[in-house]
Formats: structure tokens, sequence, C-alpha cells
């Protein structure tokens, strides 16, 4: 049965692979996006495209109105985890308040299923591999405001019986990834550098473990749970499995890219130093598997990468406080 579903930052990467996947199901796909960080390259010519904030509650209204959605794919973030801190305002305005706008119109539009892609960084620096189990403890304005998001939904179910799908995915990869944003998706960013001829930026010394994860793997997994009724009202872990040291993702990439380039090791920053997750619940209940390994999955985004060339980094405008800002982001 065909249904009416809003993507939000379905311009952006992970979103906009979802939206491939709702199609493909025959669903009908509204686009939410402000092009901040995705682009219209990146929107299945299938689906209905609105430019727009999730922080414009009279727009989201607006739309919930004229389209009825059935499901809503929450994925618009500025999911830069480093950066948080120093973007405190920016960060609630657009990753949690922009999200109870959703959530309120959720609500009072009878949405079968809100199905919201939260992050890792809710556990903190906790017991690896990290589980759902885990009472999460965030230490970063990122992490918070998508813990807060998580503990709104369960209060909107828990009143209003919004049902609802939460997915803590982590360090995801691919085609379509904004390599151009200096401040997250190491893999992306490392890919840009060589093909601009620069020097691969570390921080401290690479020797942080995080499990790298194919978009690939992850996207039908998030897509099938909005339909899944034994997947309301839970959390799920998803990516990939094994962990690797940045240092060892330098080398892969500089191989899948036929280019060594020498590593600038920069002042470590304040971040978790290893965060990879268990995902044995999503496999249990979702069947998920992780198909496609680090290597072939840098080959293959390498091989996007150099079609799609590399982009100007920018300089994120919303600084709030600069002191303690790691020096490279100044520049």
């Amino acid at each position: 049965m065909k249904t009416n579903i809003l993507v939000t930052g379905g311009a952006g990467f992970i979103g906009s692979h979802i939206t491939d996947e709702l199609i493909k199901l025959g669903h009908q796909v509204v686009v939410l996006d402000d092009l901040s960080g995705g682009f219209p390259e990146n929107i299945n010519p299938q689906a209905k495209f609105t430019q727009g904030s999730i922080t414009d509650s009279n727009l989201i209204d607006e739309l919930f109105k004229k389209h009825k959605f059935t499901h809503v794919y929450h994925l618009a973030a500025y999911a830069a985890e480093g950066l948080s801190h120093f973007i405190r305002r920016f960060n609630y305005e657009n990753n949690l308040i922009g999200s109870i706008n959703l959530i309120n119109a959720s609500v009072l539009n009878k949405v079968k299923c809100f199905v919201f892609t939260s992050s890792i960084a809710v556990y903190g620096a906790g017991q690896v591999p990290m589980v759902e189990s885990l009472q999460p403890s965030p230490e970063d304005p990122y992490g918070i405001s998508k813990y807060a998001v998580e503990m709104d939904l369960k209060a909107a179910h828990e009143l209003f019986g919004l049902n609802y799908v939460i997915f803590r995915p982590h360090n995801v990869y691919g085609a379509r990834q904004n390599i151009g944003d200096k401040y997250r998706n190491v893999i992306g960013i490392f890919m840009n550098q060589i093909m601009r001829g620069q020097p691969l930026t570390v921080f401290g010394d690479g020797n942080q473990k995080r499990a790298f994860s194919s978009v690939n793997d992850i996207a039908p997994i998030i897509t099938a749970a909005g339909f899944s009724s034994k997947a309301y009202g839970e959390i799920f872990n998803i990516g990939a499995d094994e962990p690797y040291t940045v240092n060892q993702l330098a080398k892969s990439i500089m191989d899948a890219m036929g280019k060594q380039v020498p590593i600038n090791y920069l002042p470590a920053r304040n971040e978790v130093e290893v965060a990879y997750s268990d995902h044995t619940k999503a496999k249990q209940m979702l069947g998920y598997q992780t198909r496609v390994s680090l290597t072939d999955g840098i080959k293959s985004m390498a091989e996007w990468a150099f079609k799609a060339g590399p982009r100007q980094s920018k300089k994120f405008k919303h600084i709030e406080i600069e002191e303690n800002l790691p020096p490279s982001w100044k520049a």
C-alpha cells in the first residue's frame, strides 16, 4: 500500500539513501531539507522536494496538513559532534527544537511511526562495545540533544500513543557524503584532502578507535523498521562490528585512492577515545547483517569521490564560543 512519507534531511547523505529505499518500495516521499549540508543532486527525482528547515514550525504544520504523512523518517541534523561544544545554541535549536516541531506535528496528525536516527554519541565514554541496555551519559551537546529527543519520543508514545523506532548509527560513510565539511565525517575529510593535494589532519595520535559503517548496510534496515510493528518502541544500535584506529583508516584510504600523503598530527580534541557498539539486538530482531567490508566500502566511496570531485571546505559561520576551539577550525 502506497503511503505518504516525510524524510527530513533527504538531500543529505543518509537521508537520500533512505529516500531511495522508500521509493523502491513504492511509497510517495516528500523530502524536506534546508540544503545547509545536502545537495539537490542527491534527491531522488521521484520525490517531492521542499526547501526549508525543521526549525520552521509553520512550514512543518503546512506540510503535514497538505500531505497527511503516515510515516516520518527524521534524519535532518547538524551532526558535528566535536564542534557542538562551540555551537551550543545552534546545536539545540537544530537538533532538539527542530525535532520537537516534528514530534508535535506527528502527534497532532496521528502519524503511524516516527523513525529517528540518533547516535552512539548518547552513550558517552561508556563500556565498549556499547549496548542498548547501558545508561546513556552523553559528553557533548550533540549527544545530549540526541538523547533528549529519544526521551521525548518515549514520553510522546506514553501519553499520545506515537509509535517510534530509534536507531543509533555510528561513523557512517559512502556515496553522497558531504566531503567538504571539515568538522565531521573523517573518511570524507580524508578523501577530500587527498584529492586537494593536502596532508591528512589527525587530532591526537590517531589511535582513537571507531567502527566505520557503510550506508549501504544500514539504509535498508532503517527503512524497513518503520513498517515493522515489532520494532516499534525499540532502540537499535546499527553499524559495523569491527573497530579500526584512525591511523589504520588513513592507510586504507590512501591505498584505495592510490596516493600517499603526509599526516599532520594536531593536538587532541575533547572526544571519546574508543567508541563502537554491539549490534546483537538489530541482528536478532531485524535480521541486520554487515555485508560491506571496510576495504570494499572505502574503495566504492573513493570511486564515487573521484567522479564527484573535491569540495572546498568552508568555515562554519555560527561559532558561538571560540575558547578552546581547535586552531585548525579557526582557520
